[in-house]
């Protein structure tokens, strides 16, 4: 209990938003997919809950994060960050989950992809995300069938992150047939249209974190599919389970956690829920499917 109440103090004292310099990014490639044209702020980051965010991206990057050669499968994640399309939790979602890959032998990927702009003040994207996840924001939205309607700079952002690992497989010890895709809430989203519309994509499997799961038609080569969600995510947990019976109507392969509690975010924070155990859930899942050696 001691531990648990340490944790939710913590959190309550670092849930402010405070600007901090853009960190150092090695590794980081760009996508080559443009600049989105609105955009009319410079990027900018922030910290808030003991980690760091992304805001106002315009150009799409993706930064590799390699296991030892003597540890890999030769299997890779091409990881994405949510945020509501307005910021990325580039570390709890990104940086964290790729060097957590990392030490199971998987190559990791974070994509850092272009977002709708926010006002370029700290105060004013503040008042816009407080917007968003107001009382009438908690419903779950319905997922775009067609990325044109919303999500296609994204969707691009995705598919030449493929185009990319897939084109240095060699180099980075890849199999370029074992190349799959994870999301977390608006990245979840991001996944699972890019495994649906994405052009010449093909993931070899997708694990969904705390995204909707509206029903969706399912091709027949549709890969092997991870979800993992809280029953009280306040976004996403009362619209259903469509996601997961259109898989099983197509009678393509799905795994799905289904937390008592953990609510919206959790991805690698050491929270005192079972939640936090997702990602060795996922892990054993990837192990069963041969991503990870026994």
């Amino acid at each position: 209990m001691l531990a648990a109440i340490t944790t939710m103090s913590a959190f309550a004292q670092n849930d402010k938003m405070n600007p901090i310099p853009t960190p150092k990014q090695p590794g980081a490639i760009e996508l080559g997919t443009g600049k989105l044209p609105e955009s009319t702020a410079d990027e900018a980051w922030h910290s808030q809950y003991g980690s760091v965010f992304a805001r106002n991206v315009s150009i799409a990057t993706l930064t590799p994060f390699l296991p030892a050669k003597s540890k890999a499968t030769g299997a890779a994640v091409i990881i994405a960050p949510g945020g509501g399309f307005r910021t990325l939790s580039m570390q709890n979602e990104g940086w964290d989950v790729a060097k957590a890959l990392n030490k199971k032998g998987v190559a990791a990927f974070v994509l850092k992809y272009r977002l709708n702009p926010t006002p370029a003040d700290m105060a004013g994207f503040e008042a816009s995300m407080k917007q968003m996840f107001s009382g009438a924001a908690r419903r779950a939205p319905a997922t775009p069938q067609d990325p044109a309607l919303a999500l296609a700079p994204q969707v691009a952002d995705a598919a030449a992150a493929f185009a990319l690992v897939r084109s240095r497989a060699k180099e980075w010890n890849i199999d370029p047939t074992k190349v799959g895709m994870i999301g977390f809430s608006a990245g979840a989203m991001l996944t699972l249209q890019t495994t649906l519309y994405g052009k010449d994509v093909n993931p070899a499997f997708i694990g969904d974190i705390y995204g909707p799961l509206n029903a969706v038609k399912v091709p027949a080569n549709a890969p092997p599919l991870f979800i993992a969600l809280a029953s009280d995510d306040p976004f996403f947990a009362n619209a259903g389970f469509g996601l997961i019976e259109s898989w099983k109507a197509a009678k393509r392969p799905v795994e799905f956690h289904l937390f008592e509690q953990g609510g919206h975010g959790f991805g690698m924070y050491p929270k005192e829920t079972t939640s936090t155990g997702w990602f060795e859930n996922f892990a054993s899942w990837l192990r069963m499917h041969g991503y990870i050696k026994k």
